[in-house]
């Protein structure tokens, strides 16, 4: 498709982002398993040590990140995003810059500072941490596509709006995985 026609496309609907996001969240236990944990654990065995935790949070932030903005530059979609026909636009219908892949990465992980918020005035420990993550990730985050209130077809998510992209749905005779 020409950017022109891109452009014209209508963006994703609630429903169509939550199912993708929780697809994405399974392809990330598999993103993170590799780039996490098997290095982790051979730090652990070797030498009987492990990363301190902020460390850890900034590693698994990274290499998110480029996984992220490695699709988002290449494609404008990532592996879950293929599968539900959504992809990125940047301005005027084309393919992200690296620069724009990576502002809209950072805007869109802008959701873990209400749960950390709300992890420290609640005292929320262990599984409830990760339910919240979970939950704001995958229903909160997209429902900011209604705080758009002009046209329907037109609905953006907070980060998209902030960073200057686009979702779009492509039509079913589009879809070729590569």
């Amino acid at each position: 498709m020409t950017p022109i026609e891109l452009n014209g496309l209508p963006a994703p609907q609630f429903w169509r982002r939550v199912f993708c996001a929780l697809y994405e969240q399974l392809v990330l236990l598999g993103v993170m398993a590799l780039t996490f944990l098997i290095p982790n654990l051979a730090l652990g065995i070797l030498f009987g040590t492990s990363l301190p935790s902020w460390l850890t949070f900034l590693y698994l932030y990274v290499i998110l990140g480029m996984y992220f903005v490695w699709y988002w530059t290449k494609s404008g979609q990532t592996l879950a995003m293929q599968t539900w026909r959504i992809r990125i636009i940047g301005p005027g219908g084309y393919k992200l810059t690296r620069r724009l892949a990576i502002r809209r990465y950072i805007l869109g992980s802008l959701w873990i500072v209400p749960c950390i918020i709300l992890q420290w005035l609640f005292q929320l420990q262990k599984w409830q941490i990760i339910e919240m993550l979970f939950a704001v990730s995958l229903f909160f985050w997209p429902l900011t596509i209604y705080i758009h209130r002009t046209n329907t077809l037109i609905r953006q998510s907070l980060p998209d709006r902030l960073a200057g992209t686009r979702m779009v749905e492509l039509p079913k005779h589009l879809v070729t995985l590569k």
